[in-house]
């Protein structure tokens, strides 16, 4: 599950954008992770990513979700 950044509210030269200009975020923050695949022998194989890491990820790449109180 990954929290998705907050798009910039504006340029590096300064120019405000407008909701419609901005563009989806690619980088995130992990929030939870799975137990992991399993391997050929049955066991759990651990995960290279941790809860708090910071990824980049496609643009249309899994399902957006809305929680209760309103973050994506």
């Amino acid at each position: 599950l990954i929290k998705v950044a907050e798009a910039e509210g504006k340029t590096a030269g300064g120019v405000l954008l407008t909701d419609s200009a901005k563009e989806k975020p690619v980088i995130g923050t992990v929030s939870a992770v799975g137990p992991g695949p399993y391997a050929e022998d049955g066991t759990r194989k651990p995960l290279d990513i941790a809860v708090g890491n910071s990824v980049m990820y496609s643009k249309y790449a899994g399902s957006d979700f809305k929680s209760s109180d309103g973050t994506q």
